[in-house]
């Protein structure tokens, strides 16, 4: 169990970025095509955060064309290059999974301001 934790704390990033539930993020990625890696920035609302160490995770909820999209993010990754936020939500909730039903303006967070 010893080996498990050391190689898991090699791989925790030094900076963990301040993630908040409601916040609205620019989720730079690096994506691999072939030989070639270009950035892919994927923007939307922090709807869930899980786990704990090496295993930590956010879910970042966004509408693409009228749908839905939702993509998991490992924390510290080495393929997430960098987390911007863009503004901090107001929520009263861990989990933000009934963002899913509302439809339109029903479906924004309001913001905080600081």
């Amino acid at each position: 169990m010893d080996a498990l934790k050391m190689i898991a704390q090699e791989s925790v990033k030094a900076e963990i970025p301040q993630i908040g539930i409601g916040d609205t993020v620019k989720v730079h990625c690096r994506i691999k095509e072939g030989e070639k890696e270009r950035i892919q920035i994927f923007e939307g609302t922090v709807i869930a955060r899980k786990g704990s160490g090496v295993s930590e995770t956010f879910t970042v909820r966004r509408m693409s064309h009228g749908v839905g999209v939702e993509r998991v993010f490992p924390i510290h990754s080495p393929n997430v290059a960098k987390v911007e936020t863009v503004r901090y939500g107001k929520v009263r909730r861990g989990k933000l999974y009934y963002l899913r039903d509302r439809v339109g303006k029903a479906s924004k967070v309001k913001e905080l301001i600081k």
